[in-house]
């Protein structure tokens, strides 16, 4: 893995691209400045010396913004979202969002823990998704931008989800780091401990479109997914415990494929998802940092790879955007407009034992991170 790392940089060294028209995809602060539920909402910026830049408000922690060079050393903003805090309040969905207690699903709203049941809200048919009602999308999250020891801007978002919160056992203190890397990457850093047994699964939901937010489907993008394996759904989406093999079905992006060549077929599990939205399980052991995907769009040359120390990587096509959704430079967002990859564990572990585990004791704590790198196709 560090000779991989080796070579990437490197590789990286070779198309750094000083973008002068950075700052004119900025977004303005003002239009982020507010109070939700007693506590204010900003925007934080971070920019590197290569002109990439994110912007980050601290309303569900989310990325709302990520301007990377394309081949033509024209800057590109690769994530969906809004331009003001008014408008992610009016429909944010779980644009650029850290979601939880519990990213995915949670089938029926139900769990047990320690022989004691608990009661989720439902908010996706008859199951959970993402924490609930409310999850941590849509709460005030306490910001400290920073620079780390290498130079490199970053903002710390840190939030204390309470006992009880959205059906979940035990005070959870969360911290979720953002750093912008010189090398062109995103990596968000999670942190947690619990005062009592619970279950945690943490991501970000970032809707990336490589030809540009909102600048057509993703059906051109190449992707590969370093997995063998995936985990098949029932009709609502939550796994049926197996896990299945990806050879010789759509699902099989061990070499890279455009995403739009098979989304389409006549399969159960594209069915069931309309499209892709499922659970790869990652070629790896442990909670090493390795690469998981990677995903390229031959129009604009931008290429992303994703690094993890997660066991799974849920990948979502964009099946249920509408284009009721109108985002940044008023560009409505439709169907499959986007993708997203959200590094994390199973779906529904707490109910499948031979799932790995999403238990958090006292006194232990969670961590896992994921960098996001962009750098131009060769």
């Amino acid at each position: 893995m560090k000779k991989t790392l080796i070579i990437l940089t490197a590789f990286i060294s070779a198309v750094m691209i000083s973008c002068k028209d950075a700052n004119k995809e900025l977004l303005v602060k003002e239009k982020f400045e507010k109070k939700v539920d007693g506590k204010q909402v900003s925007l934080y910026t971070l920019q590197n010396k290569n002109g990439v830049v994110c912007q980050i408000t601290n309303y569900g922690a989310r990325v709302v913004a990520l301007s990377v060079p394309n081949k033509d050393k024209k800057i590109t903003d690769v994530v969906l979202g809004h331009e003001s805090i008014d408008q992610y309040l009016k429909n944010g969905e779980y644009l650029g969002a850290i979601v939880g207690r519990y990213g995915n699903r949670i089938a029926n709203g139900q769990f047990s823990l320690n022989g004691k049941n608990y009661t989720l809200f439902k908010n996706n048919g008859p199951n959970t998704l993402h924490g609930g009602k409310k999850g941590y999308a849509n709460v005030v999250w306490d910001a400290r931008p920073f620079t780390t020891q290498n130079g490199e801007n970053a903002v710390e978002m840190s939030y204390l989800s309470k006992d009880g919160e959205e059906g979940f056992p035990g005070n959870l203190n969360i911290k979720v780091t953002y750093t912008l890397t010189e090398t062109n990457g995103l990596k968000i850093e999670y942190w947690a401990q619990t005062d009592a047994e619970t279950v945690v699964n943490l991501t970000n939901h970032a809707y990336f479109n490589l030809k540009g937010a909102g600048n057509g489907d993703i059906f051109s993008h190449n992707l590969t997914i370093y997995a063998d394996n995936f985990t098949p759904t029932d009709s609502t989406l939550i796994p049926t415990g197996k896990i299945q093999n990806v050879a010789n079905t759509p699902m099989d992006f061990r070499t890279a494929h455009t995403i739009g060549e098979r989304i389409n077929e006549k399969t159960i599990d594209l069915k069931y998802g309309k499209g892709y939205d499922h659970n790869w399980i990652l070629n790896k052991t442990g909670k090493e940092f390795t690469l998981a995907s990677i995903v390229a769009e031959p129009s604009t040359g931008i290429e992303m790879r994703v690094f993890t120390t997660e066991p799974a990587l849920q990948f979502y096509s964009g099946n249920f955007l509408d284009g009721k959704i109108i985002g940044k430079d008023k560009k409505q967002y439709n169907y499959r407009n986007a993708f997203c990859m959200e590094a994390q564990h199973y779906p529904d572990a707490p109910n499948h034992a031979n799932f790995p585990s999403t238990t958090l004791k006292p006194g232990e704590t969670y961590k896992q991170t994921t960098l996001y790198q962009f750098l131009l196709m060769k």
